[in-house]
């Protein structure tokens, strides 16, 4: 009996997801737990295991096409049967070519090496996806002359942009011979569908928005010796690795508290909706591009929570594997450009939160003593940045302010709370 395989719904929000890679062909014979494809979300990447044994009877997409989530990419059943069932609308089904087709295939006089190269259904006409056709229309390129790289022999976009290059190399050659000038010295790629995603969120982000950002910074003297005592009595204490960011992480989930419009989301433009608990943000560099995967209910952790959970946050992100769900429902990000070197930036908000705080880098700096003596300390800056339309000015310093004397007498205040 056949089967369709479906794409997977990955979170409630996930409407449609990229098909980045087939890892089997039409008539190859899988068991469950082979890896059919790969696929990813706007900001995941996952693997999709067959949940049949049988032989591999269609295929409904290519590589790179998305595909609405629930909707069939490929079917799995016994050798022979009938799959029309199974494929979605508007989709060209891959099946394998019957013997009795193949068989006129090789019986063309072509020599062996250019037929190889041609992809021919079992009508004889040439096997190309929509959008090959398309770009070949475009370019200008005859698909004979594309070498097919698809599944099951079908020609995609990409080979009808290598036949195109191969095309411009031949005519070039037969010109007269001019300047050595490289007249086509880049190289165009599409962007990524998180690419496209940051992208998107960005624009808006910055023309929805009235934008503003303040900086200053702290002296970080208190947080360094704070660390190096976790640091050096880490296995007498029974504690995780502790970075400044957790402990930045820590500080501003309890300010915060006291600031109820940069807990907030502004809906709609005139709706503000604050939250009982602080949902951290916490943007994340990743193989793929930024993603901003939430630590909820910040508030309620220790020093050490805080620790463990945002590094297992981190490390699912950088993987590819995290589930979407986490990659929504912050109510404030932090965002920490200081290992970079970075003494002061504009980090953007993530809408509809109505702040966002930069982390900068440590720096030198002097101060006078009580005795007028010049005194070397290491500083940090902070960048907030805070939608104007949700809070003013003076609330958004008053926030900085609190969290300038919360970090600087960060020992203190941790003990107070015995929640390390």
């Amino acid at each position: 009996m056949a089967n369709g395989v479906m794409m997977p719904k990955q979170g409630i929000t996930v409407e449609s997801c990229i098909l980045t890679k087939w890892n089997v062909k039409v008539g190859d014979v899988v068991k469950k737990g082979d890896v059919l494809f790969s696929y990813e979300t706007d900001k995941s990447a996952f693997e999709q295991e067959s949940e049949f044994d049988g032989e591999v009877l269609a295929l409904f997409c290519e590589e790179g096409d998305e595909v609405p989530v629930l909707t069939n990419v490929c079917a799995i059943g016994n050798k022979g049967e009938d799959v029309s069932s199974f494929a979605p609308a508007g989709a060209t089904a891959e099946v394998k070519v019957e013997e009795k087709a193949q068989s006129k295939v090789e019986e063309v006089s072509a020599p062996v090496e250019v037929a190889t190269n041609v992809a021919v259904q079992t009508s004889g006409e040439l096997f190309a996806s929509p959008r090959a056709k398309n770009l070949a229309n475009k370019l200008g390129v005859d698909l004979k002359d594309a070498i097919p790289t698809g599944p099951n022999g079908r020609i995609i976009e990409n080979d009808v942009r290598v036949a195109s290059v191969s095309a411009n190399k031949v005519q070039t050659a037969c010109q007269p011979a001019q300047a050595s000038v490289d007249v086509k010295a880049y190289k165009d790629e599409k962007l990524s569908n998180v690419r496209k995603v940051i992208s998107k969120s960005m624009m808006n982000s910055l023309q929805s928005m009235a934008q503003l950002t303040m900086t200053l910074t702290f002296d970080c003297t208190n947080i360094i010796e704070f660390r190096k005592f976790i640091k050096d009595n880490q296995e007498k204490l029974n504690l995780p690795s502790i970075t400044f960011n957790h402990i930045i992480i820590f500080a501003v989930s309890r300010v915060l508290k006291n600031h109820r419009d940069l807990n907030a989301h502004l809906v709609n433009g005139d709706t503000m909706r604050y939250f009982e608990h602080v949902n951290m943000g916490i943007a994340t560099d990743t193989p793929r591009g930024l993603l901003v995967p939430t630590l909820f209910g910040a508030d309620t952790m220790s020093l050490s929570q805080i620790a463990k959970e945002s590094k297992s946050l981190s490390n699912q992100a950088i993987a590819g594997g995290i589930n979407p769900e986490l990659l929504s429902g912050g109510t404030f990000t932090i965002s920490n450009v200081g290992t970079m070197g970075i003494e002061s930036f504009t980090p953007v908000i993530n809408p509809p939160q109505t702040g966002i705080l930069g982390v900068n880098a440590l720096e030198t700096r002097v101060k006078l003593g009580k005795n007028n003596e010049v005194i070397p300390y290491t500083a940090m800056g902070l960048s907030l940045t805070f939608d104007h339309r949700a809070l003013d000015g003076a609330p958004a310093g008053r926030f900085l302010k609190e969290l300038k004397e919360y970090l600087e007498n960060f020992t203190f205040n941790l003990l107070a709370e015995g929640n390390i």
